[in-house]
């Protein structure tokens, strides 16, 4: 169905849409902010020179009639960013906006502090009227500190938060398609037990007044039986059935008989069971067989009724591999995820449920896993089935 591929292509172009909005707002994010820090950083600058300038006339201050409020206050004016006066020598004179509690507790914390602020800003050079010299080295504020890392920390917790919602959502989204598929489910297999039971009930009454066509007889008790098992499978999926140990190998021959006498003679089935006799696993044998039976029908469709579907099972004692391939037109990279979404169909008339039931089946009743395993264009795909003993 045209549509369905159409409306994952429209999903994907969605997701890529949003992924790029989501860099859009966070570039232009951290953009404004380095901007902003830009401009507090020349601000900054502009104060550590006035206050620079301030110690300065302080100093060469020789009338002591004149009045200094002035300076006193451009120096007091100073009361974020940290610096640190050294003379010629290199020796510390005098510091401003340092941590005076850290520098009790370690003699060497005011030196730590110069050699930070020597690897960042150039220092601010202070001339005396006796022409000696004194460097003013200081650092970020801490405002503008935190502010060089606030972008960052904000785009860390909006992705935290887009997660969760996007974690939230899907988990809503997959709790209500399994209250969906359940539902469906139930309602299916309530719908087909009681035609089922009646025809049931007349095939003992044919039975007993056998019809002269014995054969035609077989066949609707076989067609019933059949009818029997679907209503059975669909009532296995709205429900929690316990899983039995049958010999796998039987299992699948039985499959596969099944559905050999039901295709095309072009379509050619082998069994490679590598030596194996016995291979005992727990299943849901209705559903594991409606897996088969989907994986098989794909193949045949993808083969346009005429090829080869080869099925291969390996034992590694903890671990069961089960592979279905089939010489058919193969599967794009791209979709070979998508072709497990409910509703993802090629098919004219397809309702794209059967492979999403089958991942179903085996990931949520079976506990293991499966997936496209390899796929060429023109050449087939094969299918896995991995089944983990427990």
């Amino acid at each position: 169905m045209k549509i369905s591929v159409n409306l994952y292509s429209k999903k994907n172009i969605w997701k890529l849409f949003l992924i790029l909005l989501a860099l859009i707002i966070s570039t232009l994010s951290l953009w404004i902010t380095n901007k902003l820090v830009k401009k507090l950083e020349i601000e900054e600058r502009k104060k550590v020179e006035l206050w620079a300038e301030g110690m300065r006339q302080l100093a060469s201050t020789e009338n002591l009639n004149q009045d200094i409020s002035f300076l006193f206050m451009v120096i007091k004016n100073n009361e974020t960013v940290p610096v640190i006066v050294v003379d010629q020598n290199d020796s510390i004179i005098s510091y401003r906006n340092i941590d005076t509690l850290k520098i009790a507790n370690d003699p060497n914390y005011l030196r730590q502090e110069l050699e930070e602020m020597k690897h960042g800003y150039k220092p601010i050079e202070i001339t005396f009227s006796d022409e000696s010299k004194q460097l003013v080295y200081y650092k970020d504020s801490l405002i503008l500190s935190q502010l060089n890392y606030y972008p960052y920390i904000q785009l860390i917790v909006f992705f935290i938060f887009i997660l969760i919602a996007y974690l939230a959502f899907s988990s809503i989204r997959k709790s209500e398609q399994n209250q969906v598929w359940m539902g469906m489910a139930k309602e299916t297999a309530h719908q087909l037990g009681t035609p089922i039971s009646s025809l049931m009930a007349w095939i003992e009454l044919l039975k007993l007044n056998p019809p002269t066509d014995a054969v035609m007889l077989k066949d609707i008790e076989n067609d019933i039986n059949r009818l029997h098992l679907i209503a059975e499978r669909f009532s296995k999926i709205g429900s929690q059935p316990k899983p039995t140990h049958p010999n796998l190998i039987d299992v699948i021959q039985n499959v596969t008989d099944y559905m050999q006498k039901r295709t095309s003679s072009s379509v050619q089935y082998h069994l490679h069971f590598n030596d194996l006799k016995d291979v005992y696993i727990p299943i849901i044998v209705p559903l594991f067989e409606w897996v088969l039976e989907n994986l098989y029908k794909n193949a045949v469709d993808a083969m346009n009724g005429k090829g080869t579907i080869d099925v291969t099972i390996r034992d590694n004692i903890q671990t069961v591999y089960i592979d279905v391939k089939d010489t058919g037109k193969g599967i794009p990279k791209s979709k070979q995820k998508t072709i497990f979404k409910p509703g993802y169909t090629t098919k004219a008339r397809g309702w794209g449920l059967g492979l999403s039931l089958t991942k179903r089946i085996i990931e949520e009743y079976h506990g293991g896993n499966i997936f496209v395993k390899s796929s060429e264009i023109n050449q087939g795909t094969t299918f896995r089935i991995v089944l983990i003993r427990k």
